[in-house]
């Protein structure tokens, strides 16, 4: 078992049938225990933890549906009524078992519940090992925006098992696999030269790459947890990535949130120009993500419609667009200015790249 340590809690590695959760926390020391799954997490996950962790036969499973289209508030309303109905007590504990949806909404569902229970994330999906469940962002979107509503708030403790990862299909893996690379390209030129390496994103290939990616984004939260400077790093990626992954999200051909920030890498890797990266590594960068990533073509509309999400982008401040971009690869500068009009170029530049 390997741990990390963070500055209030812990992140485990290894796995739960070697009762790992009992090195971090003692269940029955709760009133009441609620483990919140989709109907994935339910059929193949809860089965493995309930036969592995003792204190859970009492606990009572809300189920909610599968997808980033049900993070929403109408979900953690029925989280909520659930807790309500069964009379749950400010000593409950919320154990959300799943990949970042659940991680993010069980969080912010147990972090509001009066005032707030315990919760410990158990991820199940290479994307929520890797960053969904580390750095304390909990919340759920609102009216089409990524994480309008939400909280920072800490876990009891994280139980990262690789072995959830067997279950997965390569696209789900490919996604996780995004917010690897956006980690080391921010941070850690060695990890990324590592990472390049990589030909097939399997388990196999993976699980030894897992814990130096949490340990790169652990570092950066432990410094500013409440997203002040330097975090704002990780959301390389993310302020054209996100609003490309709410752009395509009620279309017949709805984009993972990994696939999203590929492309979202992608284009601020163009826009990282004006911050002094090098043609030669944003060729590099490019010919990493094409490898792995359907790079999809932006048309007219579509562009218009990204930017009018970007303007809705949390790190704005002053009518401005902010950004995270790169100055090199491993290397990473903040709150960065960026027009609409340079969005349209680099967006133009792109899609002659792909």
């Amino acid at each position: 078992m390997a741990r990390i340590k963070s500055d209030s809690y812990s992140i485990f590695i290894g796995s739960i049938s070697e009762n790992i959760i009992a090195s971090g926390i003692d269940v029955s020391s709760y009133s009441s225990v609620f483990i919140l799954v989709d109907e994935n997490t339910h059929e193949h996950c809860w089965p493995h933890l309930m036969y592995s962790m003792s204190g859970l036969e009492h606990a009572e499973v809300i189920e909610i549906p599968s997808g980033e289209e049900n993070k929403v508030l109408e979900i953690c309303y029925h989280i909520w009524n659930t807790l309500s109905e069964v009379n749950a007590d400010r000593k409950a504990l919320m154990i959300n078992l799943g990949g970042g949806v659940i991680g993010d909404m069980g969080g912010f569902a147990a972090s509001t519940y009066k005032r707030g229970i315990d919760f410990i994330q158990i991820p199940t999906t290479l994307l929520s090992q890797v960053d969904a469940s580390v750095g304390g962002k909990l919340g759920i979107d609102f009216e089409g925006y990524k994480n309008q509503i939400g909280v920072f708030n800490k876990p009891k403790a994280v139980f990262v098992d690789v072995s959830f990862l067997e279950i997965l299909d390569e696209r789900n893996m490919c996604s996780g696999f995004a917010e690897m690379l956006k980690h080391a390209l921010i941070a850690d030129a060695k990890q990324w030269e590592k990472l390049k390496q990589i030909k097939a994103v399997n388990a196999k290939q993976i699980a030894r790459h897992i814990s130096p990616a949490i340990k790169i984004k652990n570092t950066i939260v432990k410094k500013d947890f409440l997203e002040q400077n330097i975090r704002k790093t990780l959301n390389f990626g993310h302020t054209i990535g996100h609003a490309v992954e709410s752009t395509f999200l009620n279309t017949p051909i709805p984009l993972l949130h990994g696939e999203a920030i590929a492309i979202g890498m992608a284009v601020e890797t163009i826009l990282s120009s004006k911050t002094g990266l090098s043609k030669p590594q944003q060729q590099e960068i490019f010919s990493v993500l094409k490898q792995h990533f359907s790079m999809i073509h932006i048309d007219e509309d579509v562009l218009q419609s990204i930017l009018e999400l970007i303007k809705q982008d949390k790190k704005n401040s002053h009518s401005t667009i902010n950004c995270s971009l790169l100055t090199s690869i491993g290397n990473c500068a903040y709150d960065c200015v960026i027009t609409e009009q340079e969005v349209v170029e680099a967006v133009k530049t792109y899609n002659t790249f792909i």
